[in-house]
């Protein structure tokens, strides 16, 4: 799967991070084709907790171990 974000709190102001089959995941600047459109997702991240409203898959709150702020805006490509 790929997640393209635009927002601020990651390295880039636009980025594709890519997850692998075996589990691991890798990030890169910028827009990384191909794109085939699955879903898109508001995150919301304010100190431990992340707001995700997922338009395909509805909302959920998680909690992290670590403190953070981020405003993303994502698209899910399969």
């Amino acid at each position: 799967m790929k997640f393209i974000e635009i927002g601020l709190g990651n390295n880039w102001l636009i980025r594709t991070e890519t997850e692998l089959e075996d589990g691991t995941e890798y990030e890169e600047k910028g827009i990384i084709g191909p794109i085939k459109f699955h879903s898109f997702y508001i995150r919301i991240w304010f100190g431990k907790t992340v707001l995700i409203a997922d338009f395909k898959e509805g909302s959920k709150i998680q909690k992290k171990n670590r403190k953070n702020f981020k405003i993303i805006f994502g698209i899910v490509s399969v």
